[in-house]
């Protein structure tokens, strides 16, 4: 009993402690400078040694200017404790006072205990940091490797020249780190990264590949053929990581796996001519089946996306082909999911769609492939326009999956399905609650539906114009493309509903650009451009221009303004990102 009454008592004490250091902080955070002092002393008294509290005692002394308070309780600290640390701060208190000769007398005092003890750099540097006196920070980190080699704060050296200003130092210092010190390669990249993605990060970007190239060039280590592929993912060239990739493989063939994940990351971000290419050479380089399935499945992914009605049969034949090849089995999963798409969105036979799911489902799945294929079902039940059958099932993977990304995905599904049918104020409930999903793309795709209603149900309390909105969107849905141009058409002919109209040209310039007919997807856009410029929709119609005259146009002089009213005018929008890596590219900031 003795003991357990010493425990609860102990972390009483414990939790007690951590109340009043909140308190402290809270006090010194709102500038009550006075209670703060008081609560830190009261902490001190009980932890004498900590270099934190002694260090805030200091701060808060500062603050009300009792600098003769704060010099004697530092001279008093230091004969105690011996920390050199501490002669930073009393140097930094007198430098507060203007006091230079007295200042850089303890700043070298504490260099000199870095000299004696190399082992102090750290905590002596870090001192020098918190002040922000960076070259006092360099010089104990340089003392301290002076008398013992074996230390290394390349790291820290480069945090340093990095606040500095000193670029080149700074990636020169963290390459070298990150090679003596492989097992931290992923926290060297974080740090490069966000150099990498700020703005005006041209020249930092431009000095980091040199420096990957020489080392590349240099040591004929495949470390540097890595991380030069990791540079060429961040910027999305994806050929030039695979060039990468493969000097990799020639070295060392179990590498391999990279390769195959570079594939499919040039498929996902849509850079379809990389992918294809890198895709070709994982089928040449591969016996494993797994992964030529994957690839065989990717390879089609792409080119039913672009397939015209004539390419319907080779394609039918190839997906037959691959399932005869696989077997129907819960190992070919994915390419049976296919095979029910392109069954019911292309060809049109939602009965065989369903009855290849039906299939599937009798397999020996796990939850999460259940949901898949119910998931697919849904989608077919809903193309075939069985509203709430779909919504049936939907709701059954949105209660096996509560708490999950596909389990949220269904919810989605269930509100889009009530937009379809035009029940708006049921689907508006369920997206208030999605717009806070988990899942950044559920939540925006949440988001962007439920904004669309209620924009037009403001300004059109009958909800026509929206209602014929819908069914256009669902004639999308169900890729009967010409049908929902005419509704589209109509509604920008016909009716008077001012908030929907930018919309609708965003839905036209898009059915026109998947049509391959640019110039009538760019009139549409930019009657967003000039119309509507205050609206939401503008940073897509510049965008979706801008990759027209780009990637398809092949008139990069017209892409470029584009490209840079977004990232002066969008900097919010989702966009941005991407149109800033084009932007640079055209502008020719990007060496090839």
């Amino acid at each position: 009993m003795k003991k357990i009454v010493a425990i609860i008592a102990l972390f009483c004490s414990v939790a007690v402690f951590a109340q009043n250091e909140q308190l402290a902080f809270n006090y010194f955070e709102k500038g009550e400078f006075e209670k703060a002092l008081a609560t830190y002393q009261d902490l001190e008294k009980k932890q004498p040694g900590n270099t934190f509290f002694i260090q805030k005692i200091v701060a808060c002394q500062q603050q009300l200017q009792k600098y003769q308070e704060a010099e004697k309780y530092l001279k008093e600290k230091i004969e105690r404790t011996n920390q050199p640390q501490l002669y930073v701060e009393l140097g930094y208190n007198y430098q507060l006072q203007k006091d230079m000769g007295k200042a850089e007398k303890n700043y070298n005092l504490a260099i000199k205990a870095v000299a004696d003890n190399p082992s102090y750099a750290y905590s002596v540097a870090n001192a020098f940091e918190q002040k922000v006196l960076l070259e006092y920070a360099i010089k104990a980190y340089d003392t301290a490797t002076s008398i013992n080699k074996s230390m290394n704060f390349d790291y820290q050296l480069a945090l340093i020249q990095g606040q500095l200003g000193n670029t080149e130092q700074m990636i020169d210092k963290l390459l070298s780190y990150a090679y003596n010190n492989q097992q931290s390669l992923v926290v060297v990249q974080n740090q490069l990264s966000r150099f990498m993605n700020e703005e005006g990060s041209d020249t930092f970007n431009a000095s980091l590949r040199k420096a990957l190239l020489l080392n590349t060039q240099k040591t004929q280590d495949i470390f540097w053929n890595q991380f030069l592929s990791w540079y060429f993912v961040q910027q999305k060239e994806y050929g030039k990581a695979f060039i990468q990739e493969k000097a990799i493989f020639k070295r060392n063939p179990d590498m391999f796996l990279n390769i195959v994940n570079l594939g499919r990351l040039a498929k996902d971000e849509h850079e379809d001519a990389a992918a294809r290419e890198i895709l070709a050479f994982v089928m040449e380089n591969t016996d494993e089946p797994s992964i030529k399935m994957s690839a065989e499945f990717d390879l089609l992914e792409m080119d039913i996306a672009i397939a015209q009605p004539k390419d319907y049969p080779s394609i039918k034949q190839r997906i037959d082909s691959l399932l005869v090849q696989y077997g129907t089995t819960p190992y070919s999963l994915k390419l049976q999911l296919q095979k029910a798409d392109f069954e019911g969105f292309y060809l049109k036979d939602t009965k065989a769609a369903t009855q290849t799911l039906n299939t599937a489902l009798g397999l020996q799945l796990n939850r999460y492939q259940t949901a898949e294929v119910k998931m697919k079902l849904s989608d077919i039940l809903l193309l075939d326009e069985k509203f709430n059958q779909a919504i049936i099932y939907y709701a059954q993977i949105e209660e096996d999956l509560k708490n999950d990304a596909v389990g949220h995905e269904a919810s989605f599904k269930v509100a889009r399905t009530s937009y379809f049918k035009g029940d708006f104020e049921w689907a508006q409930k369920q997206l208030t609650v999605l717009k806070s999903s988990s899942s950044q793309l559920i939540a925006n795709d949440a988001l962007e539906l439920f904004l669309l209603i209620l924009d037009n149900t403001v300004e059109d309390s009958t909800q026509t114009a929206l209602k014929k909105f819908a069914k256009a969107d669902f004639k999308l849905y169900q890729n009967k493309k010409d049908e929902a141009l005419a509704v589209f058409k109509d509604l920008i002919e016909k009716d008077n509903t001012e908030s929907i109209k930018d919309v609708t040209h965003i839905r036209l310039g898009e059915i026109y650009e998947s049509k391959g007919q640019y110039d009538l997807a760019l009139q549409n856009y930019q009657q967003v451009i000039d119309k509507y410029k205050e609206g939401i929709y503008v940073d897509e119609a510049l965008f979706f221009s801008a990759e027209i005259y780009n990637k398809k146009l092949n008139d990069p002089e017209k892409a470029k303004p584009l490209y840079e009213k977004i990232i002066f005018e969008h900097q919010d929008s989702i966009y941005f990102v991407e149109a800033r890596k084009q932007f640079r590219q055209l502008r020719g900031d990007t060496n090839s």
